[in-house]
């Protein structure tokens, strides 16, 4: 019987055409001629019977059918790199999580000894990222979080939301009062101030906020009484149960947002589905 599949030679030089948009970039990363991409491409296409690319002058580009299988292909070499990795990791490797710097230093760490004492084989290797994408194969993850409004992956899972809240050193807050403190903030979410004062009755009026790398830094800068920090109360829990920081006036603002559990696209460790599960469970209560 007659094999359905195209060569795989052709199938990848297709495939990291799509990826870059070039014949000769994807050349490039197979170490061979451009016209040799090209002869493997309408090879694809005679076996397929149809057009996979329009070639112009400059480019090339998609047609709808090569749009289709490109994204096809890309989910299938994106399982054979999880697969392979897989493999030459073992089942003992660490699970990769990709997540941003403050909700893991001070939402995900202190809860992964109950993680641990569930599950002792495990251990978590933490990667922090503000980056929009995730890339799984590339940075070799089995886990990814993320915030946004609504699902940034089919199947992700949803965890907490995000929610805002002002604090400050009680002993700052008591000198300058709510109005008078400096506002403490991230560059990674220069808006959240703004989105606070929206939901208050009296609209406050201030400077725009100093803004950090990070929001552990500005919650940091609030702990050493430089202003009031924004960020979601679960991030100073502790500080507040122990009266370093102290939650100003005003109504808690909910962005619409949530942080979302990220797998990769296809098949995933089955280490990484415990992981999940844990988590979801932890954000839940």
């Amino acid at each position: 019987m007659r094999d359905p599949l195209p060569p795989l030679a052709a199938l990848r030089a297709f495939a990291l055409v799509a990826e870059t948009g070039s014949l000769t970039a994807a050349a490039q990363r197979l170490n061979v001629t451009q016209p040799a991409i090209s002869r493997r491409i309408r090879e694809l296409e005679a076996a397929l019977g149809t057009a996979l690319l329009r070639r112009g002058a400059n480019a090339v580009v998609l047609t709808e059918a090569g749009e289709r299988y490109a994204a096809a292909l890309s989910s299938a070499f994106g399982a054979i790199r999880t697969a392979t990795a897989e493999l030459a990791a073992g089942p003992a490797a660490p699970l990769r999580v990709r997540a941003y710097t403050t909700w893991a230093l001070r939402w995900l760490i202190p809860r992964l000894p109950r993680f641990r004492a569930l599950h002792p084989e495990l251990e978590i290797e933490l990667v922090t990222s503000t980056a929009p994408v995730v890339d799984f194969a590339r940075e070799g993850l089995d886990a990814a979080i993320r915030s946004a409004a609504g699902p940034p992956a089919t199947g992700a899972a949803r965890l907490q939301a995000v929610t805002l809240a002002p604090f400050a050193m009680p002993a700052a807050l008591r000198r300058a009062g709510a109005g008078g403190l400096t506002r403490l903030g991230s560059r990674v979410r220069p808006r959240d101030w703004a989105v606070w004062d929206a939901v208050q009755p009296v609209r406050p009026e201030a400077p725009p906020p100093l803004l950090f790398e990070s929001t552990s830094l500005a919650i940091q800068a609030a702990l050493e009484g430089l202003g009031a920090v924004i960020c979601p109360p679960a991030f100073v829990a502790e500080e507040l149960r122990r009266r370093r920081l102290k939650r100003l006036p005003g109504r808690d603002a909910e962005t619409g947002e949530h942080y979302w559990l990220l797998l990769p696209p296809g098949r995933s460790r089955p280490q990484a589905g415990a992981f999940r599960d844990w988590l979801v469970g932890e954000a839940a209560e």
